[in-house]
């Protein structure tokens, strides 16, 4: 059997998602669960390593909290975070202070997993979940340390700069939709390691009451 790590850019993923009304049920994610449908007879699924970052507004941060505690039962879920910094962005026509958030180290952390994992042969095939292309240097690393590389792009994302690296035609999530349906949360997930039942966050559910 071949091992796979998956590899998500967090931020491309969700993007993709909130991108189109539709994919917003699909927030509460079994991440595991969905990459595993993708798995092919002669390959074994032994990580899926989740790069992202918590979110400055309360609730969000929440939201984003449940979703990681949920998937985090999963032992094959590898969350890696980052950081937000906060910016001032100074507006060219009217000179307004604009405050926001950078995220920041995410792209690093993805880019030294991948080769790390490459050149310690811990995996036969690697999948990266991005459509940025600043995991192109990653791809072509692990590439020359005979790596083999896959590109799946979430819904609504693509590069082709990406594209042309791949072993194979890259995936496109969005033809795949019927496996994200199959992979869902249950509304409330019972957090084994705190003995705490942990429900899908009401904006979330929404959606998904909204989407059908």
């Amino acid at each position: 059997m071949k091992r796979v790590i998956v590899y998500v850019d967090g931020f491309n993923f969700y993007y993709g998602l909130k991108t189109e009304q539709r994919w917003k049920r699909y927030y509460w994610l079994d991440v595991v669960s969905l990459f595993e449908k993708f798995m092919r007879p002669d390959q074994e699924l032994i990580a899926v390593k989740y790069f992202s970052a918590r979110p400055e507004r309360q609730d969000k941060n929440e939201r984003q909290y449940a979703f990681f505690q949920a998937n985090k039962e999963n032992p094959k879920f590898k969350l890696i975070l980052g950081k937000y910094l906060s910016k001032e962005i100074t507006c060219f026509r009217c000179g307004n202070i604009i405050h926001t958030y950078e995220e920041k180290e995410t792209d690093a952390r993805i880019v030294t997993q991948i080769v790390a994992d490459a050149y310690e042969k811990n995996c036969e095939v690697a999948i990266i979940v991005s459509a940025d292309s600043d995991m192109i240097p990653a791809v072509e690393l692990a590439k020359s340390a005979g790596q083999k590389i896959f590109i799946y792009f979430p819904p609504n994302q693509y590069s082709s700069n990406l594209s042309s690296l791949a072993n194979g035609s890259p995936i496109h999530m969005s033809r795949y939709e019927s496996r994200f349906r199959q992979s869902l949360l249950p509304d409330v997930v019972h957090l084994a390691s705190h003995d705490f039942d942990l429900t899908i966050p009401q904006k979330w559910k929404d959606y998904q009451s909204f989407n059908r």
